[in-house]
């Protein structure tokens, strides 16, 4: 790698610049620890805060990652999820040739809440909590928590959270699963919710709720998922 400090360009977006193109052309993939401040700043004949520079732009664009006490990596990529149709986790995953998993944290049967039972449109009825670890291709990509309608789907046990849980519920108990309402906001990871995903108390995480209804328009789920911001984005295609 070579930089021309002739260049109008500053010394630390050319480094950026030469890191960029090694990550888009795969030479270095992620998980590719990076080289240190050091060997780079005597490679280039620079100061390690000209290197230090050029690094932390590629951090704060999520393409690189920085662990304490360990080096600097190569980011991830972000899975992109597009707005559009009613997809279980398991299927989106799927669907980008990735192999979906689950950890239950939770499984039980307790009275709705006010909130929820106003979703579920029950009258203080009971409802299914599960808490989920979700994961693809082993990593953990999100926390949640569903609340089921327990009257629409009696005897539902723990193995209904080993998939999906949609394929399950249309399969034994013979719903056809219709829309859903679903809101995103930004929020920050709790301690609880940062020692599951992998990340750092207060990072940003994506909290997505939704109610899923069926056919006929009856409420059965309510779902508050956080997922985690450095690995996931949601894309929407609007036409005028």
């Amino acid at each position: 790698m070579k930089i021309n400090k002739k260049s109008p360009l500053p010394i630390y977006y050319q480094i950026q610049e030469m890191i960029r193109g090694k990550l888009e052309s795969g030479e270095w993939p992620p998980g590719y620890m990076l080289p240190s401040e050091r060997i780079f700043a005597e490679e280039f004949d620079v100061s390690r805060m000209t290197v230090r520079q050029a690094v932390t732009e590629l951090v704060s664009e999520q393409l690189l990652t920085r662990e304490k006490g360990k080096g600097t990596f190569v980011a991830e990529p972000k899975i992109e999820q597009m707005l559009q149709g009613l997809t279980s986790f398991t299927e989106d995953m799927k669907a980008r040739g990735m192999k979906a998993s689950s950890e239950l944290q939770l499984f039980q049967m307790e009275e709705a809440d006010v909130a929820t039972a106003r979703l579920l449109q029950l009258k203080g009825g009971s409802v299914y909590r599960m808490e989920r670890l979700r994961l693809a291709d082993n990593k953990p990509m999100a926390l949640e928590n569903s609340y089921l309608h327990a009257e629409m789907f009696p005897g539902l046990g723990e193995e209904a959270a080993s998939g999906s849980i949609y394929k399950r519920l249309e399969q034994d108990y013979g719903i056809t699963i219709g829309s859903a309402d679903q809101s995103l906001e930004a929020s920050l990871a709790s301690e609880r919710e940062a020692e599951l995903l992998g990340i750092v108390p207060g990072a940003p995480v994506l909290l997505i709720s939704r109610t899923t209804y069926t056919a006929d328009g009856e409420p059965f789920e309510h779902v508050i998922s956080s997922y985690r911001g450095d690995r996931y984005k949601f894309r929407i295609h609007m036409p005028r």
